[in-house]
């Protein structure tokens, strides 16, 4: 029962009930619709072999991260500002309350005009995807600092400059770490989109192509290779986080994440 319930905490039980269900259900359904998982991975034995999978998903990777990183790199002092300055919330508040709303896919034609079918476009369309999300968390985290905390370093003689580095920002870094990780994840669904319709690599490009063959397999292996993509980077960032950031309330537990809707 022990190892039972080691192996049902790490996942493992929850996966081989999927693949059994799995299994089981396409022994009802047509294969070329509705392969199963031996198919699956003899699918994806045939992209391993001829090297293209794992340079799709180097190229779809590459993108994500270069996007998402450049989201942070805008929203999080865009964020850090709205919260602290008034006038600067005001103006902002009104662009981010509508744009974020507005999906990046809704943009896609847009940048391929503008920025044409290169790397550019993507990139920038995952920029999108990220910023408003993390400028949003960043704010609310800055927004929920402890106002006595403010004032102490205040009465200290602690400058503005000093308050924000000093104060603020260790405060708010579980709601800014919180916007990073969900903005990769939106990170993720960008990119399929983008690179479904203006590309010619990548794992969207993977899923999208693969009906004109008629090769479900590799839409499955698509599939599984984003949840795989998107699972590992998210625990390589959390695990990072952990190490780096525990002073600051950031450990390798979902329970520590702050969710900010």
């Amino acid at each position: 029962m022990k190892y039972f319930n080691k192996l049902l905490k790490l996942g493992a039980v929850s996966w081989v009930c999927i693949i059994i269900i799995w299994e089981i259900g396409s022994k009802f359904s047509n294969p070329d619709f509705f392969p199963g998982p031996l198919r699956v991975i003899s699918g994806g034995g045939d992209l391993i072999k001829d090297g293209s999978l794992f340079q799709f998903i180097g190229i779809s990777l590459g993108r994500i991260i270069t996007g998402w990183f450049l989201g942070n790199l805008i929203g999080i002092p865009i964020g850090l500002l709205m919260g602290r300055v008034k006038a600067v919330k005001m103006f902002v508040d009104p662009i981010l309350n509508f744009f974020r709303f507005i999906p990046a896919l809704a943009f896609l034609t847009l940048f391929l005009l503008w920025f044409g079918v290169g790397e550019e476009g993507k990139v920038i369309l995952i920029m999108y995807a990220t910023t408003f999300t993390v400028m949003l968390n960043t704010e609310a985290g800055v927004s929920n600092v402890e106002k006595e905390k403010i004032r102490a370093a205040r009465c200290l003689g602690a400058s503005e400059f000093q308050i924000m580095f000093s104060v603020i920002i260790p405060a708010a870094i579980p709601y800014i770490f919180t916007g990073v990780r969900l903005a990769m994840s939106g990170s993720f669904g960008a990119i399929v989109g983008a690179e479904m319709l203006a590309a010619n690599k990548g794992v969207g490009y993977l899923i999208w192509t693969s009906r004109l063959y008629f090769k479900t397999e590799w839409i499955f292996i698509g599939l599984i290779s984003l949840g795989l993509m998107g699972y590992l980077t998210d625990k390589i960032l959390v695990t990072a986080a952990s190490l780096t950031m525990k002073k600051y309330g950031i450990v390798n537990s979902k329970d520590s994440m702050r969710r900010v809707a």
